[in-house]
């Protein structure tokens, strides 16, 4: 059965007559255009999309550039104290009593 339904398909399909080459050179023009068409309003708008957000892409620039000069200020301003801190521990630590030393 199988068989038979395999051949009626081929031999229908077989019947039918491949389309005119003039048929598939409109059609390969016509993709062709479209796909130009399509590509073109991609750009245009890909174009606007950056130019109606350049404002804040800069204004986020800018504010992101402000925010690293604070933190790098910050960090600094953290790091001098941490190292006066040390400094000053290792001073007390380290200084030598004027008392003589204990004869225990």
């Amino acid at each position: 059965m199988a068989a038979t339904l395999a051949l009626a398909w081929a031999a229908a399909t077989h019947g039918e007559s491949p389309p005119a080459s003039d048929t598939k050179t409109v059609v390969k023009e016509d993709a062709k255009t479209v796909g130009h068409a399509v590509a073109h309003s991609a750009r245009t708008v890909g174009h606007e999309v950056a130019d109606k957000t350049r404002t804040a892409r800069e204004t986020i620039r800018a504010d992101s550039k402000k925010a690293g000069h604070a933190v790098a200020h910050s960090a600094k301003t953290v790091g001098k104290t941490v190292k006066d801190g040390a400094e000053k521990v290792k001073t007390t630590v380290t200084r030598k009593s004027d008392d003589p030393p204990s004869k225990d």
